[in-house]
């Protein structure tokens, strides 16, 4: 058993969660923050407990990417293998951290895991990446549109009479709930898939037979990734917050409360890892198109939207050139 080359791995495994915390705590704080409805501090805080404790109920979502996505047989090169895909998927967070562009962490790890297995010539079930990644990956923005659009018209309706500042005040409150949710959410999604990951890398370095998961990788996994998400990523989350749409509580709480409800649905009914940076964004959108059309600034949103289309490739070219240079020196 090669304990130097699986101590790397489960090192760089948890350098993506801690980058998936920062670059993704925006997703679960952001429309809390910009609204006022939560300090920034706080809200951190609170995204990084619920991360915590959302990390221990996504065990579906972590199979479906520790032995779903590639095959890989026993042996020091999955090792590299799975090494090359995360760093691959850093490389990717941290580029588009840098531009304050709100994309995938779970696709950049599933882009680096399929990119480097090409490289490798290892077997990819391609019928699961359809599955498991594509179908989920299309139809989640468009559930989020759509249910956000909705439960911001049915919130304009019930309180259609009511005081705005008494309307505005409530939701404030309740927006405490609804980022509680999707910081929830964020923990069952985006916890689950290093744990999947680092769980690959134990039974391909022949440290277990199966792909069940430790106790130690779960609460390894989960402080990681809340130490990550309590650091913040102010860049993504001034532009999910503020430059899609300026939001006030009532349209916050209605994209939380929809983009948490499709987490929920996609991890607990499917075990399908969908992005909560593609779900929240979409949801906002939904929701800031009740206003008017022009009210959402379509200009922000195309640019997120082509860095979600190059995701998948871009991680996955980062980890297939780190696979190819990490085997010229092993």
């Amino acid at each position: 058993m090669d304990y130097v080359g699986i101590t790397i791995v489960i090192l760089a495994a948890m350098g993506f969660n801690y980058t998936n915390g920062f670059h993704d705590a925006a997703n679960a704080i952001a429309t809390s923050v910009s609204t006022r409805a939560l300090t920034p501090r706080v809200a951190l805080a609170m995204a990084a407990v619920f991360n915590l404790i959302g990390s221990f109920l996504g065990a579906k979502v972590a199979k479906t990417v520790g032995s779903g996505i590639i095959d890989l047989p026993s042996g020091k090169d999955s090792l590299v293998v799975v090494f090359a895909a995360l760093i691959g998927a850093i490389a990717w967070n941290l580029l588009t951290w840098y531009f304050g562009l709100p994309s995938s962490s779970s696709h950049a790890l599933i882009g680096g895991l399929v990119g480097a297995a090409l490289a490798s010539s290892s077997t990819i079930f391609w019928h699961g990446i359809y599955d498991k990644v594509l179908i989920p990956m299309i139809l989640s923005p468009v559930v989020g549109i759509v249910l956000g659009y909705f439960v911001m018209v049915a919130i304009l309706w019930l309180f259609r009479n009511a005081s705005p500042s008494r309307v505005s005040r409530g939701f404030r409150h309740a927006q405490s709930v609804s980022a509680a949710a999707m910081s929830l959410g964020h923990g069952m999604q985006d916890a689950a898939k290093t744990m999947g990951v680092i769980v690959l890398a134990l039974e391909v370095g022949g440290f277990q037979d199966d792909f069940s998961i430790p106790i130690w990788v779960f609460f390894l996994t989960a402080a990681v990734l809340a130490a990550g998400t309590y650091s913040g990523g102010w860049r993504i989350m001034r532009t999910l917050g503020r430059r899609i749409i300026q939001l006030d509580p009532p349209h916050g709480f209605a994209a939380e409360a929809s983009a948490s409800s499709v987490l929920f649905v996609a991890a607990i009914g499917f075990g399908a890892p969908i992005s909560t940076t593609h779900t929240i964004t979409s949801a906002i959108m939904g929701v800031g198109a009740t206003k008017r059309l022009s009210a959402v600034r379509w200009g922000v949103a195309g640019n997120i939207v082509s860095a979600w289309i190059f995701t998948l490739p871009g991680a996955g070219l980062v980890a297939a050139f780190t696979y190819v240079v990490v085997n010229i020196f092993v």
